[in-house]
């Protein structure tokens, strides 16, 4: 098969209107459903260059026109691997961006075997390809091994986003059990109903590739690997993946959830079972932006709970207070135990939570700012000390050698005199006395006089 341009050759690259076409070989890579070889073609305008720069560096050789174009077609201008295609564009484009222009389209081709023939996959119906794929059992097609004809291993999308996957010889060398739709902890298949809320996709490259093992959310917060978790695993609205021990920031993915809240299209239960869901992957947490978008789920689970409407549940509102019609409390229990993922909170707290956490994020950035200028002035003070005592060895040493050198000299030829080293000892003890004061500084700049802290470490004090 071939073909040009995108996604599997470069599109007007290095200018506009430069379209690069590409083939394949026969072979198919063992248990990879891709091709083995491939081999990109330049585009005509970079041909023709090539040709003419080729005359100008044989004058004689026009005559031999169709000799010579044959010659550059076989070896200048196609490359059967990467590594030729980058010698090529370091020679004639040595500014360009190597990784960009790898990045622009696919190198991978993958295949599906169809009626006997490998055909790329972009070149065969998506049905199709489902269809094959759930009913072939040859190892050089694409397939699911759990025979899920909605897995995602089956979208051509899916399987550049999650290349190159980590190899894998424990949970997927089971028979039936597929990495991209099958939970890691239960072994069923996940759902990508209402946005895939209910699972994660571990996206972690361990080096040897991406993990891209799947786990539903229930299982990971009853398997104690995901949200808040204290012990030896200490996860905070984390998800900790069991096949590569990679961890993976919640945040986005309650983030997403919200996203998924917002269509109006969405049954209020629905609803209400994600929001619960991120409400238990965040509570616990004690990441400012975590509480903060926990207090959003609870109060939208309980605006939900009251019936308000769509377009007022996303709105902010920091006093809000939902008011029982039955006994006029200000409070109202939200206490649903048939689902163990349900919120159990009560909304007398919902006036102040939006206050209490401007509280917590103002006092987290005052002690930040004050572990900032603590350190700073850890460095000036060791900076400081160690200057001195530096220095105060120094005149020690020097002290030392004149003694020495005063006990063995000859009067008739004496460089240094007693009084040199009487002067070195008065200056030894002066710096000993101010390396004394310098110390006082241990109780902390606060407590150490503004004369000290002004005079020996340089700092200016505001009274």
């Amino acid at each position: 098969m071939s073909g040009e341009g995108f996604p599997y050759a470069p599109e007007n690259w290095p200018e506009d209107g430069d379209i690069w076409g590409w083939r394949t070989g026969r072979r198919i890579v063992a248990n990879r459903s891709h091709f083995q070889d491939r081999y990109l073609y330049l585009p005509n305008r970079l041909i023709r260059a090539l040709k003419e720069e080729k005359e100008k560096e044989n004058p004689g050789s026009g005559a031999d026109s169709g000799s010579s174009s044959s010659s550059i077609r076989r070896q200048q201008h196609i490359f059967a691997s990467k590594l030729a295609v980058e010698r090529y564009i370091k020679t004639y484009f040595p500014d360009a961006d190597i990784d960009a222009f790898f990045a622009s389209f696919s190198w991978k081709i993958p295949a599906l075997r169809s009626n006997g023939n490998a055909l790329p996959i972009a070149a065969v119906p998506l049905q199709q390809i489902a269809q094959e794929a759930y009913d072939s059992d040859s190892g050089d097609v694409v397939k699911c091994k759990a025979r899920n004809k909605k897995c995602t291993s089956l979208v051509l999308e899916e399987i550049e986003k999650y290349s190159p996957a980590m190899h894998c010889d424990i949970c997927c060398s089971e028979p039936g059990f597929c990495r991209d739709c099958c939970c890691i902890l239960c072994c069923k298949t996940v759902s990508s109903a209402y946005g895939g809320y209910n699972y994660i996709k571990c996206q972690v490259n361990s080096g040897g590739g991406i993990c891209g093992h799947v786990a539903h959310m229930e299982c990971a917060l009853r398997c104690l690997l995901a949200g808040k978790v204290g012990g030896n695993i200490g996860l905070d609205a984390q998800y900790h993946c069991r096949r590569c021990d990679g961890r993976t920031d919640m945040i986005w993915h309650v983030n997403n959830l919200l996203q998924t809240c917002r269509a109006a299209d969405l049954d209020d239960e629905i609803r209400k079972k994600i929001l619960n869901l991120g409400a238990c992957l965040l509570r616990g947490s004690q990441k400012p932006v975590a509480k903060e978008l926990l207090c959003r789920i609870e109060l939208a689970i309980s605006k939900l709970k009251c019936g308000t409407n769509l377009e007022d549940i996303w709105k902010e509102d920091d006093s809000f207070i939902a008011h029982s019609a039955d006994n006029g409390n200000d409070v109202m229990e939200v206490m649903v135990y048939d689902d163990p993922f349900e919120v159990r909170t009560g909304l007398e707290s919902y006036d102040f939570l939006p206050r209490s956490i401007k509280l917590e994020s103002e006092v987290d950035q005052v002690l930040r700012a004050l572990r900032k200028s603590q350190e700073l002035e850890y460095k000036v003070a060791e900076e400081t000390l160690q200057d001195q005592k530096t220095y105060l060895k120094n005149l020690y040493q020097q002290l030392d050698c004149e003694k020495y050198e005063l006990a063995c000299q000859n009067s008739s030829t004496s460089d240094v005199s007693s009084s040199a080293v009487r002067e070195r000892k008065k200056q030894i003890r002066r710096e000993v006395a101010k390396f004394e004061i310098m110390k006082k500084v241990a109780n902390g700049f606060g407590r150490t006089s503004n004369d000290i802290v002004k005079e020996h470490f340089g700092l200016k004090v505001i009274d």
